[in-house]
């Protein structure tokens, strides 16, 4: 190598700071094991059609899909696979309700009658599953709480989700029409899912300064009037029901299947009736952490409410005071009383939750960022910084869409301009990206004390 090559990348270290020129120590057996299960999940399409868990879990729209995400997809995306795989074109997905719902087809019932025996279902988010999915009558995976053959484990969800989703024909023969996972795999996905997100639950109350999510809050936690930490402790997905104790992840009869003009059966296509557990099902679902709901929309397991003010609402609704989880809250009440809510109180409570992402989001974008500080590679740099963006991005929409505390929204508008600047500039990315995390955490402070 020439002098003046030497010279240049001595000059390129030390003006970018760039840690490839340390020596990195080794990294740990389990953040091996999280990296590759990284790259399986969005890597690996395991001999299959086209798809990766990515696909329907894509990092860049908070590990799950939904209508506005689909339509930004090119028209030979893996998701889309039953258009233009002739084997697949019947009875593999419905693409007309993927594109417009969002609903993925699902055989939870078995693939013996493929035609008949489906439901069509919302992808959940991937986010805190280490605080989750589990309970004392075993793991709550997807939707219902059996998403996974086998023991229902997180680690068994793969092998479903490459039998349902990754086949090439409608046969679904392991070694033909995919292969399974091995065990060495399961283990990688299972740790890199378990690392995505949170780590721990909330310690509510937190000491939050807006006045409607304040309030919000307090409605939350009151179980007299809103009744929301009953199921969802700490805005988390376990439950403490009057009478039974703590229940961990658990599955209830909440109604949702009894809403009237759900939007996919409002279009004529045919949507059958979800059963919830077990086959045949018994109706329930299990319960959803909540820190995350407010960006990962639309809810439910059908996606049938659009907004978190919906879905709030859903619970001061017919179908669910009518629903079996609903009376066997107001048996609960000393005043044999259900969840009455009024608009301004579903509001607060909207903005509370509101609140409470924006502060995840915030905490993933510090995250992202600092990370971003340390690592040698370039690519690895800038994908951490275009995520900080779509983290930051969400915070934005998610406080602006309830009209929530502007002087933060301004700083994550700067946080996000100039997290935007560290991934194109070569020379100048450390410094943009410190002043980044500065504005996330001015940010921050609006927010909660």
């Amino acid at each position: 190598m020439r002098a003046r090559e030497l010279m240049w990348i001595a000059v390129l270290c030390a003006v970018a700071g760039l840690s490839a020129c340390k020596t990195a120590p080794p990294p740990d057996r389990q953040s091996q094991l999280v990296a590759k299960g990284q790259d399986l999940f969005f890597n690996e399409t395991f001999g299959g059609n086209g798809r990766t868990c990515g696909t329907c879990h894509p990092a860049e729209n908070n590990f799950t899909i939904d209508p506005a995400f689909i339509a930004t997809l090119p028209k030979d995306n893996p998701l889309f696979v039953a258009e233009f795989n002739p084997a697949l074109k019947e009875n593999f997905e419905n693409p007309a309700l993927m594109r417009e719902f969002g609903l993925i087809q699902e055989n939870l019932d078995g693939f013996d009658d493929l035609k008949n025996k489906f439901v069509m279902r919302g992808v959940p988010h991937t986010l805190g599953l280490r605080t989750s999915v589990q309970s004392p009558g075993g793991p709550r995976t997807g939707w219902s709480g059996d998403g996974a053959p086998g023991d229902g484990s997180l680690r068994s969800f793969a092998t479903g989700a490459v039998i349902q989703h990754f086949t090439k024909t409608l046969n679904r023969v392991p070694g033909v029409d995919f292969r399974l996972p091995t065990e060495e795999e399961l283990d990688a996905l299972e740790a890199f899912q378990l690392s995505l997100g949170r780590q721990q639950d909330l310690a509510l109350p937190l000491p939050l300064k807006g006045t409607v999510p304040k309030r919000g809050q307090e409605i939350f936690l009151d179980n007299k009037l809103g009744k929301c930490n009953i199921c969802h402790v700490n805005a988390g997905a376990t439950a403490n029901f009057p009478g039974r104790g703590p229940l961990g992840n658990a599955n209830f009869n909440t109604g949702v299947e009894d809403l009237p003009d759900q939007p996919a059966r409002l279009t004529g296509k045919r949507v059958p009736r979800d059963d919830g557990f077990r086959t045949p099902g018994d109706g329930t679902f299990n319960v959803p952490p909540l820190v995350e709901a407010a960006d990962s929309g639309p809810f439910f397991h059908n996606n049938a409410i659009e907004t978190i003010e919906g879905a709030v609402a859903f619970y001061d609704g017919e179908s669910f005071n009518k629903s079996p989880a609903g009376q066997a809250l107001a048996k609960a009440d000393p005043e044999g009383a259900g969840i009455e809510l009024d608009g301004t109180q579903i509001v607060a409570i909207a903005a509370f939750l509101r609140v409470i992402n924006v502060l995840e989001n915030i905490r993933q974008s510090v995250v992202l960022l600092e990370t971003s500080l340390a690592v040698s590679s370039s690519a690895e740099r800038r994908r951490l910084l275009e995520r900080a963006v779509h983290e930051t991005d969400d915070s934005i929409r998610v406080l602006s869409g309830g009209g929530l505390h502007a002087d933060a929204v301004a700083h994550l508008q700067e946080a996000r301009r100039l997290a935007d600047k560290a991934v194109r500039s070569v020379f100048f990315g450390r410094k943009y990206t410190e002043k980044a995390i500065r504005d996330q955490k001015r940010a921050r402070a609006f927010l909660v004390d």
